[in-house]
Order: C-alpha cells, then structure tokens, then sequence
C-alpha cells in the first residue's frame, strides 16, 4: 500500500495528520458561479491561504491548476450530475482512475446518495472505483451524502453514520459527510467510521463564525478535517478563509 500513502501525504498534512480540502466542481453540477468564473485566481487565493488540496472535474485542470506558486495537492472528482437532469441525486461516472493518473491526481473522489433512487448504481460505481483504486495505489475520497425519499433529514446523526460506514466498508480511504450540528452527536459518526472524516462545508453561510464553529466542533471530537466548497470560494477573501480554518484544523502547525 506504498503507493496509497506517498500520495496521501500529498493532501494530508504530515504534521497534523488532518486535511483542508476545497472543492471547486460546482461547475458541472450548478454552473459557473461566483468565485469559479476564474479558476486559476481562485485557486491561487486557496493555495495562498494553506489548503491542502483541492478538488475539481478533469476538464478544467490544465486551464485552472497551478503553474508556479505555493504548491497545492489535486483531487479529481469522477461523478456528475447536474441540477437539470429529471433526478440531479442520480450521480453517474464521467472520469476513470487511468485518466486522473494522466492528469497527475494526488487522489480521486467519487458522490453517492444513500437513500436515492438510484443508490444501488451508485453502490455498484463505488465499488467499481475502489477496486481500481486499489489496483493503482490512488487514494479515494468518498462524499457520503443520505438524499432520498426516506430520508426525511440529511443531517440525522443515524442517517449520516450509516452513510459514512458505507463508505468505510466499501474502500474508502477518506469520507465526507454533513456535520450532524453538535460535537456530541459528529462523535457518533467518528466512533462508527475506521477511516478519516472530513466534513462538507454545504450551502453558503450568513457568517464566518457559523462555519467556523461548525469546524470546531468537528475537529473537536476527531474529526480528520474539512472539505468546504462555496463557504471559501465565495467568500470576499478566500485565502483570509482558509487560514482561519486552517487554525482551527491544523492549530499553528502549517
């Protein structure tokens, strides 16, 4: 598993142990939105702030990934689907490991809905992916989110530890999930998870200080880190961001 870990130690920092991951994909699934019209000043500013790594479609790599500058890691994301389509949670492979690997990734990433529809074709990618995964030594980030017509809240503390679990049992080297809204009930999902959980940052925030606890708390309780999108992009200065979560998640080790 050599080959797992150099290239985990490209997006973790290996101080810490934690990881600050900013997606920036939100172009297939929403359009292009504020804050990822310029990729390349976007990322710049990220880098800037000390995220380490961020996560895009393999598309706009050579367009809007650094060329000099502070370096930064490269997650490719695999799945799509976009707000359009009759069932937006129904997310479907568009990249294989043999492209990222071409793109230079540092990792790969797959979505999938528990509880949706199409959840069993989703299950069935996963493990597509991880087999693959395995096969070439890459890291694999899994979103873990629970949307469907039983799930009546996405941010239940059993929903989302089942959906984290899942990601765990099925090769997962890293699981995202949403924050469950406290630090008593995000310990449930750490304890039932036996990989690293980042939490996913959702939609834009009123406030600095409502991401920032919703940080805190998950590191707080084991959290292995953050992957934030639209809370960091959008925000009027995303590298000032980033260094404060950075803070949070990494304390003043950088």
């Amino acid at each position: 598993m050599i080959g797992k870990k150099i290239r985990l130690q490209r997006i973790i920092n290996r101080n810490t142990e934690k990881i600050i991951v900013v997606p920036i994909d939100h172009g297939v699934t929403i359009g292009p939105i504020h804050g990822l019209i310029n990729l390349a000043g976007t990322i710049d500013k990220i880098a800037r702030g000390g995220a380490n790594a961020i996560l895009q479609h393999k598309g706009l790599v050579s367009t809007g990934f650094r060329g000099s500058g502070i370096d930064i890691g490269l997650i490719i994301h695999l799945s799509a689907s976009t707000v359009l389509a009759p069932d937006s949670n129904a997310k479907t492979l568009v990249c294989s490991i043999e492209e990222a690997l071409k793109l230079g990734a540092d990792a790969v990433s797959i979505h999938v809905n528990i509880g949706a529809k199409t959840e069993s074709e989703m299950l069935q990618n996963f493990g597509i992916v991880s087999k693959a995964c395995l096969e070439w030594q890459m890291p694999l980030l899994a979103m873990m989110y629970t949307r469907g017509e039983k799930i009546e809240d996405e941010y239940d503390v059993n929903v989302v530890k089942h959906a984290a679990r899942v990601g765990a049992e099925l090769g997962a080297d890293i699981v995202k999930v949403n924050y469950t809204g406290s630090p008593e009930t995000f310990r449930e999902v750490i304890e039932g998870c036996p990989v690293p959980v980042v939490i996913a940052g959702g939609e834009k925030m009123e406030t600095d200080e409502e991401v920032l606890e919703m940080v805190k708390g998950a590191i707080s309780v084991g959290g292995a880190g953050v992957s934030i999108g639209r809370n960091i992009f959008q925000h009027e200065d995303p590298e000032k961001m980033v260094r404060k979560i950075s803070e949070i998640v990494h304390g003043k080790v950088r």
